[in-house]
């Protein structure tokens, strides 16, 4: 177990800030639990395997729980900020490393910046019923800036803020929820969606990705290591207390939409909508009262605000870590003297969503079919690509050194989570363009930039090497 009593000194994250209930927050922040109700279940519904979408749930939640067993085991070795990086670093090699690095910094910026298109979407249309009717660049330019202030200070009171937005994304569902089952749904609380006739039908690949796009976010947890109280207990249950609570809500979620609506007419009801987002809306109105929609709609925004928040505090953190290890410049690798937070990396990203969001304002480009779709779908890619290599990292670090794991952790559980991410990524890749809408060469260019990416981390870090070899022997360490 690592010294955490050098808690005071200069330049580091602000130690034993976080808890198991914040880092938890602060991840399931991230995956937007009441954003994926309103507009991920019923696209998964509607382009993918109809009422089997809640089997497919289901599934991604198992697929995830025996990835998370191989990178606790490995988390509660490693205490680094940064995330996939270090774990990379530490069981692939330091060239590696350097690849997952820019990478995730690349990911999570794409996340955090497509998301910022869906707030000026949600907030334009929730507030024009009040009489407020500003295009959508202007609520997103307000989000980067009200975003740049808590990623400025001190982390946990973003966590403090976290809490009660998600809080409130619960319990506006499960009052929902609690409705359409005290009610018995529409025609009875049928199992059928969790038939395999049902959860094969339709486009089941294309259901699967929606559910595992929805989860991205609780793989942050390990970014909160160095802040986290005793990590090595913190982390791990953070990490599978977040994936339980998201999955378990999930499939609920969609097992009880699904019913309530009928599982029969469903797809029927869904075909017929402008807006698929429309359906948790018309259960709401269906089974609780037009009130309960209202005030949905508003916190709708504050889901996707605070998913904003958790993206841009876990890029801030890999960015941070990339320079202070080396990779990038060492003046992004620098906290706040007062808040200890990663201030630089914060400001970087603020800029860059900035010109982002302005570029596409400017050109006049749809900020839910291109700016959202677009950036968040690549984000997913490139996480999904992280989580494989990262499991298969596990394996590499466990080789080494068993640590007093056992094999089921160390090996059979992240080789099989790794093959099943390997092949859902290179599905991603390949079908990129009719997965998101990116015509011509956007369908090939986008996810190259993927590639891209991990070049250029590769180069970087071995560039590093090459200039300061001890440093590079360095990388991932625990901090």
């Amino acid at each position: 177990m690592e010294d955490r009593s050098n808690a005071s000194g200069a330049n580091q994250l602000r130690r034993d800030s976080l808890g198991v209930a914040a880092v938890t927050f602060l991840v399931i922040s991230a995956a937007a639990p009441l954003t994926v109700v309103a507009g991920v279940i019923p696209l998964a519904m509607l382009l993918g395997n109809g009422p089997g979408a809640a089997g497919a749930f289901l599934i991604a939640t198992v697929v995830l729980l025996v990835f998370a067993v191989g990178y606790v085991a490995m988390a509660r070795h490693v205490t680094n900020a940064g995330g996939f990086y270090a774990m990379i670093a530490r069981g692939l090699g330091g060239k590696a490393g350097g690849a997952a690095s820019i990478v995730a910094i690349f990911s999570y910026n794409c996340m955090q910046i497509g998301v910022q298109g869906l707030v000026g979407v949600f907030a334009s249309g929730t507030f024009s019923t009040f009489g407020i009717n500003w295009p959508w660049y202007v609520w997103s330019f307000i989000s980067i800036a009200m975003v740049a202030v808590l990623g400025y200070r001190r982390v946990d009171l973003s966590a403090r803020i976290l809490m009660v937005l998600v809080a409130l994304e619960y319990a506006v569902v499960l009052v929902v929820l609690a409705a359409i089952l005290l009610a018995g749904g529409d025609s009875g609380l049928s199992l059928a969606p969790f038939s395999w006739s049902n959860i094969v039908s339709g486009a089941p690949a294309l259901s699967l990705l929606f559910c595992f796009a929805s989860f991205v976010g609780f793989e942050s947890t390990v970014i909160y290591s160095e802040e986290a109280k005793n990590p090595q207990s913190t982390v791990p249950k953070a990490t599978y207390l977040s994936v339980l609570l998201i999955g378990v809500f999930y499939v609920v979620t969609t097992w009880l939409m699904t019913v309530g609506e009928g599982t029969d007419k469903v797809m029927t009801t869904l075909g017929g909508l402008a807006d698929p987002s429309q359906l948790i809306f018309l259960l709401s109105e269906r089974y609780v009262g037009g009130a309960m929609a209202s005030i949905m709609s508003i916190l709708l925004v504050s889901s996707s605000f605070a998913a904003v928040v958790a993206f841009h505090n876990g890029v801030a953190r890999y960015k941070f870590v990339a320079g202070r290890e080396g990779i990038l410049p060492e003046s992004i690798g620098v906290t706040h003297s007062t808040y200890q937070s990663p201030h630089m990396g914060s400001l970087v990203q603020t800029v860059l969503a900035a010109v982002v969001v302005g570029l596409f304002a400017v050109l006049g480009r749809d900020p839910l079919l291109e700016l959202f779709t677009w950036l968040s779908m690549l984000g997913t890619l490139g996480i999904i690509g992280l989580m494989a290599a990262t499991s298969f990292a596990v394996v590499a670090f466990f080789v080494k050194d068993s640590h007093g794991e056992n094999t089921l952790k160390t090996k059979i559980m992240p080789i099989a989570a790794g093959a099943v991410l390997a092949w859902l990524f290179v599905y991603i890749f390949i079908n990129f363009s009719g997965l998101t809408g990116a015509v011509g060469s956007m369908g090939w260019i986008l996810p190259g930039l993927i590639v891209v990416s991990a070049a250029a981390g590769y180069v970087l870090a071995g560039n590093l090497k090459i200039r300061n070899a001890s440093k590079f022997e360095m990388l991932g360490r625990n901090v």
